[in-house]
């Protein structure tokens, strides 16, 4: 119990200093239209209509008697004593989350958990061990979005994600889990034609299979315009499954992911080319506490754990 008597005075703190008339409904809407910037996508997460919402909030900024939010012609904009109650009630959100949990630590996890990755990793190392995490929690439903170049945690597009890329904004904490590594690929047939040089660094000569203009940030796409320096590439291409397809056609080098070339009979010209992408597990903060989210964060980080050095390379 004493973590329940913690929560409870971590509470008892807070309803101390909350005005008579503050309800703890209001207080979400609150953190949801400051986080959402607008009615109507702050009403989709509550599963609200939008005049009750826009009741909640007046009536917060009558129990607290401050001006929360500036209505603008684009949405709602948080005034100064708006952003100064954001970290009060972000805290108030965590306590609620976990006195939930605590509640229901006993019932079965049921519900849905949205996760966000990259189509690699969703394919390659997800979902090949999915079916002992369906085992162990029935009850859970994974919705699984890969087209995470357009998921935003901060606009609650998904409740974890498990990416390359550290976010720059929103409510999420965020863990480091290993590491992803690359290397230089191409099929036997290329081999067998490819002019080789003394200097093995040397790709003058050699056709590149690239990423198309969409995703000039990745890592390989910045390599290969790097030792392209102007030349054209034979192929680009959006998507990693189509540049494995096309390497082992023959058509040219690919910088791949180790892990994704296994059972491909690729063949690595060169196994470190200098990239190496962290892999981040990120969770929205106030779902932290969600017995069935941490159930699929644990998953994915003994999953990252146990395939490191595969992943690695």
């Amino acid at each position: 119990m004493k973590k329940m008597n913690g929560l409870g005075n971590h509470i008892s703190e807070f309803e101390k200093q909350m005005p008579q008339g503050w309800v703890w409904d209001d207080t979400r809407a609150f953190l949801a239209v400051a986080r959402h910037g607008t009615l109507s996508g702050a009403a989709t997460e509550l599963n609200l209509g939008i005049a009750t919402l826009s009741r909640r909030i007046e009536r917060l900024e009558k129990a607290l008697k401050l001006p929360l939010f500036v209505r603008l012609q684009s949405g709602y904009q948080l005034t100064e004593e708006g952003s100064r109650l954001i970290a009060k009630a972000e805290a108030l959100e965590i306590a609620a989350a976990d006195f939930s949990s605590e509640v229901s630590v006993h019932e079965p996890l049921n519900g849905r958990v949205r996760l966000a990755t990259a189509e690699n990793l969703a394919n390659g190392l997800i979902l090949p061990a999915l079916p002992e995490f369906c085992r162990q929690f029935p009850g859970i439903t994974l919705e699984l979005l890969t087209n995470s170049a357009t998921v935003n945690l901060h606009r609650r597009d998904a409740d974890l994600a498990l990416r390359m890329v550290k976010p720059d904004s929103g409510h999420v904490t965020m863990r480091r889990l290993g590491s992803l590594g690359y290397g230089l690929y191409c099929s036997a047939e290329y081999v067998a034609q490819r002019v080789t040089y003394s200097d093995s660094g040397n790709y003058d000569n050699d056709r590149f299979i690239a990423w198309g203009d969409m995703e000039t940030q990745l890592p390989a796409a910045q390599w290969i315009a790097r030792v392209l320096q102007g030349r054209a590439p034979v192929l680009t291409t959006t998507t990693l499954a189509n540049q494995v397809v096309a390497a082992k056609a023959g058509l040219g080098l690919a910088v791949l992911p180790h892990f994704v070339t296994l059972n491909t009979g690729l063949i690595c010209l060169d196994a470190n080319i200098g990239i190496e992408q962290s892999i981040y597990l990120v969770v929205q903060s106030d779902l932290n506490h969600s017995r069935r989210i941490r159930a699929v964060a644990d998953f994915l980080i003994d999953l990252v754990d146990r395939n490191q050095a595969l992943l690695s390379g």
